[in-house]
């Protein structure tokens, strides 16, 4: 039996995808996203979701905070990834844009590392 949908986003771990999140107010646009779960589940025919982690324009001194440039992303403006905004979001609501770039594994890590701490926790003691 086939199905009539369409095919679902198959985004890549490091990915920047854009995406209007449901945490955001009603009517501002999509923002930038990068995409962090792992290609296992990215690429799976019936994984639905992705996880992600926002950009921000909104600049800060927020220590687990990544301040990105243009020249890293793609995007055009310097940003922050909040790794303790990671959300879970639906494949389906993932808007691709040309001219982004793909963020490196240290990035990746960092990023990982990033959200432990802001959960209060050491990396060391886990």
């Amino acid at each position: 039996m086939s199905s009539n949908r369409p095919a679902l986003p198959q985004p890549r771990r490091g990915q920047i995808w854009f995406v209007q999140l449901p945490s955001d107010p009603p009517g501002k646009s999509s923002r930038p996203v990068l995409i962090v779960s792992a290609d296992g589940r990215n690429s799976h025919p019936r994984a639905s979701t992705v996880l992600v982690i926002p950009f921000s324009t909104t600049l800060s001194d927020i220590p687990t905070h990544i301040r990105l440039q243009p020249g890293e992303t793609g995007l055009d403006y310097p940003s922050e990834l909040q790794p303790e905004n990671i959300s879970t979001i639906r494949k389906e609501a993932l808007i691709p844009r040309s001219g982004t770039r793909t963020l490196s594994e240290r990035t990746i890590r960092l990023l990982a590392r990033n959200v432990v701490l802001s959960m209060g926790i050491q990396p060391k003691d886990i």
